[in-house]
């Protein structure tokens, strides 16, 4: 546009020449985990993320709201403002612990979110692996199936937690391994299952054995993100929590968790039954996401739990700004930026 046209070019240029330096860029602070191709496609337009089938349904953002609260007094306006903002933008969503509805209702209208998201995106449950373990006890599996019905939950995300149980003040102690809990609850349940983590991530056997399981899917929860054991210790005995701190630093990034998917798809080859991942843990941003989800060589999307919560807790709006901002944000990667082989 000419100058003589645009009454805005004046100040612009001004604005330009104060922020010069401010915005100069370090060498050393660059991100080097892309190409950046400013020449071979134009600006994405509004909606062009192409849509794609995962956990069996149409999703059109890649995008997991990873299981993050359950029955507190302000867990009905942060699902529900959540569900909201799948069914508006296409992503799935992951509820926080249903613990509470096991053997009763009472907290129902909090977590009953399906009328929100809609039929045509996933929404799975969620229970600790300590719960399936007291239900498989008591021979009350069937409580599971129970509980997606009155959710029209999609399936049942189970998440490992040992660390956090053992140093949390009213923690639960495993009498078996998780893994056997899990091969049981796949016997006896025909829902989709995923098996995630709780901020720690998990190393190659772990990694490898669930893979050889018929998961619907296996949330990294990696290391980087909230560290569950270490919130524990912050609201646990201060003796205990100086003694087990240096347990909070111990787990798997996400790009790690990454390259050993990688290693065991190989590995494994049709061994490998569970080949679907939600990628989560310390993914700030749409970049972290779509870097790691085009790393990794299988179906997955990237999921976010702090983020969401941050802007979950007040109005719709204020949520519904940020997932715009998200989902942008994918576009113009997909536009414009390539992965770097390794």
């Amino acid at each position: 546009m000419p100058q003589s046209n645009d009454p805005t070019a004046a100040a612009r240029k001004r604005d330009h020449i104060e922020l010069a330096f401010r915005s100069q860029v370090e060498s050393g602070t660059l991100d080097n985990r892309f190409f950046y191709e400013p020449v071979l496609a134009a600006h994405p337009e509004k909606g062009s993320l192409k849509k794609f089938l995962f956990l069996g349904k149409t999703m059109t953002a890649p995008v997991w709201v990873s299981s993050m609260t359950g029955g507190t007094e302000h867990a009905n306006t942060i699902n529900h403002n959540l569900a909201r903002a799948c069914k508006e933008f296409g992503m799935g969503m992951g509820l926080g612990s249903c613990r509470p509805l096991l053997y009763s209702n009472d907290s129902l209208a909090d977590f009953n979110v399906r009328p929100l998201i809609g039929d045509d995106l996933p929404l799975f449950a969620n229970l600790g692996i300590a719960q399936l373990e007291e239900l498989i006890d008591k021979g009350e599996l069937y409580r599971v199936q129970d509980l997606l019905s009155k959710l029209q939950a999609d399936g049942l995300i189970i998440h490992i937690n040992p660390l956090q149980e053992w140093l949390q003040p009213e923690g639960d102690r495993f009498k078996r391994p998780p893994l056997e809990t899990i091969q049981r609850v796949l016997e006896k349940t025909e829902a989709p299952v995923i098996v995630k983590e709780v901020g720690q991530g998990m190393g190659y056997e772990s990694l490898k054995a669930l893979m050889q399981l018929p998961l619907a899917a296996i949330d990294f929860a990696a290391n980087g993100g909230t560290n569950f054991s270490r919130l524990e210790m912050l609201r646990g005995d201060a003796q205990k929590a100086a003694t087990y701190e240096p347990l909070a630093y111990v787990g798997h990034s996400a790009e790690e968790m990454v390259i050993l998917a990688n290693q065991l798809l190989l590995e494994l080859g049709n061994a490998a039954q569970c080949r679907q991942f939600i990628i989560s843990g310390g993914v700030q941003h749409f970049l972290d996401g779509y870097y790691l989800i085009n790393k990794i060589q299988a179906p997955a999307i990237y999921g976010q739990a702090s983020a969401f919560l941050r802007h979950a807790r007040g109005s719709y709006e204020a949520l519904q700004e940020y997932v715009a901002a998200q989902v942008e944000g994918l576009e113009l990667a997909n536009a414009f930026l390539k992965i770097k082989p390794v």
